[in-house]
């Protein structure tokens, strides 16, 4: 009979883990109950007593035509940036894993996008694809009007999923890569003995096996994607042009620190944070049956 492992000192087990819980008290649990509160009150934009609404904002905020457009978009932006940035971040583990030369820097290079912030890289995003400054300059100089982020909100939204991406990819390649190399070599020294290429060996050996690293990425990408953009979207496009890149979390921002209706922001957080919730279920009933971990 296997005997299991026990801790008898409890007072020293609440001493180890009294800072984390006091930190997710404070900037989750604390945060998401005034937000609540707020959401079902009506908060004085100057101060004074909350009058209790009930749904009334929950019910503002379903009615408006354009939340419901900026559901759109933030579930179509956090589809497109994960789908790029895992995309990019697998092929350059895949080579750096082939260790070509000069891999060892490449793992720096490739993981330094991920240590800037938010709004940095927005500005450079920004100043890159400047229609009139940036290189985009050049084609537009031959092709007028091809590309303008300011007027057209296809570029806006294809801006900010680049850049969001590009954010992404150094966090993803480091865990990719980490991946890869817990594959044992003499798999992939088989495959190459039976015959199998390149691409084939990628495609049927390392990417299957790497699954369950592929689906922790997918949630964090999608999370990030909803609640870590306001940076990029803020410094880039300010959520225009005619809203085209009005995400959810901006909208929060522009509601309640524009517009001072916090009440009406709290509600927006709240359902975001849900809808957060329920896609991440999603991914874990249907997504992980997909996932094999041995």
């Amino acid at each position: 009979m296997e005997k299991r492992a026990t801790f008898s000192n409890l007072w020293l087990a609440a001493a180890l883990i009294a800072p984390q819980m006091l930190l997710i008290f404070v900037f989750f649990y604390w945060p998401s109950g005034e937000a609540l509160y707020w959401a079902v009150t009506l908060e004085p934009p100057f101060g004074g007593d909350n009058e209790w609404v009930g749904l009334l904002n929950f019910q503002t905020v379903f009615e408006d035509p354009k939340y419901w457009n900026s559901v759109r978009i933030s579930i179509t932006f956090a589809f497109f940036a994960t789908a790029l940035s895992l995309g990019v971040a697998a092929v350059l583990a895949l080579f750096v894993d082939r260790r070509l030369p000069g891999h060892q820097i490449y793992k720096f290079t490739f993981f330094l996008p991920y240590a800037l912030a938010a709004p940095a890289v927005g500005l450079a995003f920004r100043f890159i694809f400047s229609p009139d400054a940036g290189f985009v300059s050049a084609i537009n100089r031959l092709y007028p009007d091809l590309w303008n982020p300011a007027l057209d909100g296809y570029d806006a939204f294809a801006l900010i999923v680049m850049a969001q991406a590009w954010t992404m990819v150094g966090y993803n390649f480091i865990f990719f890569l980490a991946a890869l190399q817990s594959i044992p070599r003499t798999v992939n020294e088989a495959s190459a003995i039976d015959g199998a290429g390149v691409l084939r060996r990628m495609w049927d050996i390392q990417l299957p096996l790497i699954a369950p690293t592929l689906f922790f990425l997918i949630v964090i990408n999608i999370t990030d994607s909803f609640v870590n953009s306001f940076g990029i979207v803020d410094i880039t496009t300010a959520g225009g042009p005619a809203r085209a890149t009005d995400l959810m979390v901006y909208k929060i921002y522009v509601d309640g620190f524009q517009g001072k209706d916090y009440s009406l922001a709290a509600a927006q957080s709240i359902v975001l944070m849900v809808l957060i919730v329920v896609l991440t279920f999603i991914q874990f009933r249907y997504i992980e049956r997909r996932v094999h971990y041995s």
